[in-house]
């Protein structure tokens, strides 16, 4: 599993873009910025739809005032999938990336086997800050959301 001061793995995902599906190469995406990225185990679940997303939706403005450069949703879902989740929870400011293969996921050594309730490989639910390409932070929920809400990942910052 990554640790604090690793390099994030280069990984090459899919979002959408305004014709279709789009790369997102982390090597670039992640240079000299400050991220902070959230991981679901799957849009429209219960848990990431009705408080993990929204939390950082209604909270963008002061992850932007603490020198924020972009917010990332990521979930072992295609680019179609989390841009229908994006658009139908108006998250117009979060990037909504889909690691339908589960390339990063697995890089990053968060993944889980879901597969008893018919889900197969899934994300672990967990809450990272990236700095110019650089793992600053890291927590994990096993179980619902408590560490890697907005409001806890806003005082980590």
């Amino acid at each position: 599993m990554i640790k604090i001061g690793d390099t994030i793995a280069p990984c090459t995902l899919k979002t959408m873009g305004e014709t279709g599906p789009v790369e997102f190469d982390t090597a670039i995406e992640f240079k000299g910025k400050k991220v902070v990225l959230f991981a679901v185990p799957g849009a429209f679940t219960p848990t990431c739809s009705a408080s993990h997303l929204p939390g950082y939706i209604e909270h963008y403005a002061a992850f932007m005032q603490l020198g924020v450069d972009l917010i990332v949703c990521i979930s072992v879902n295609d680019a179609f999938v989390m841009h229908a989740w994006g658009e139908s929870a108006q998250a117009k400011n979060i990037v909504m990336l889909g690691d339908g293969n589960a390339d990063f996921t697995r890089a990053v050594g968060l993944d889980k086997d879901a597969s008893a309730h018919q889900m197969g490989i899934r994300s672990k639910r967990y809450a990272m800050i990236i700095e110019n390409g650089v793992l600053s932070y890291l927590t994990i929920d096993e179980k619902g959301l408590d560490s890697t809400a907005a409001e806890e990942i806003l005082k980590q910052l």
